[in-house]
């Protein structure tokens, strides 16, 4: 038998090795887990995030990035170097979490958007697209049903503070 990877790819890591086994052409079998079980917090339950939670989380963003461009990409074309690594893969998969969400992360950073650009670019944009297709979608994801959500209100109030 050849090789099994479990992977959710609503996780960011497992898009990252989906991603670096399929561009390697690694020979897989692709077995399918649902990390979260379908559970999107908060949006999966209906609730808000505190403004004063979005706008310190959107703060903090703001400073990964420029950590990113200054300390990392600086002006190389890809994180490590003039060649796509795996240190690329992990952290275009992260960055698309934010942009799955509405984000512009890379509107105002063209440094970014060219850096993305060339990720994508060298793994070619149909895998690209494919590794992100199920966290492009989870906004997309009806609400919870009362009986669950009620159930997880206590869990999703502690991950909001």
């Amino acid at each position: 038998m050849g090789l099994e990877l479990y992977l959710d790819l609503i996780s960011q890591p497992c898009r990252a090795v989906y991603i670096f086994a399929k561009k390697n052409g690694i020979p897989f079998e692709l077995r399918t887990v649902e990390l979260l079980k379908g559970m999107m917090f908060p949006v999966f339950l209906g609730e808000q995030v505190p403004p004063e939670t979005l706008a310190s989380t959107l703060a903090e963003l703001e400073r990964c990035l420029q950590l990113l461009e200054d300390k990392f990409l600086k002006d190389q074309d890809f994180l490590a170097g003039p060649h796509i690594s795996v240190a690329d893969l992990v952290a275009i998969t992260e960055l698309m979490h934010p942009v799955s969400a509405g984000c512009q992360v890379f509107k105002s950073r063209p440094k970014l958007a060219a850096w993305r650009q060339r990720v994508e670019t060298a793994v070619g944009k149909d895998l690209f697209q494919e590794a992100h297709a199920v966290v492009m979608k989870a906004k997309d994801l009806p609400p919870a049903d009362s009986a669950i959500k009620e159930k997880l209100k206590p869990l999703v109030q502690v991950l909001l503070q």
